[in-house]
């Protein structure tokens, strides 16, 4: 995927130049911006994990395999 990626970003360069550079100056900002909602995502799977696994404790204990 990631060298398929490069080379339709080098079709870009070829036939547009300035829309690749516009692009390969937002990337990162775009990146930055959308960091915050990933680690929000992570935070709450992973709150999630931790109510499952505290209301599956009861049957855990009891034996049951799942």
């Amino acid at each position: 995927m990631t060298l398929l990626t490069f080379l339709l970003w080098c079709l870009l360069l070829m036939f547009c130049w300035p829309l690749a550079v516009v692009a390969l100056i937002f990337f990162p900002i775009v990146w930055l911006i959308c960091l915050p909602f990933r680690l929000l995502f992570n935070l709450a799977e992973a709150l999630l994990a931790l109510i499952k696994t505290i209301l599956f404790l009861p049957a855990r204990l009891l034996g049951h395999k799942s």
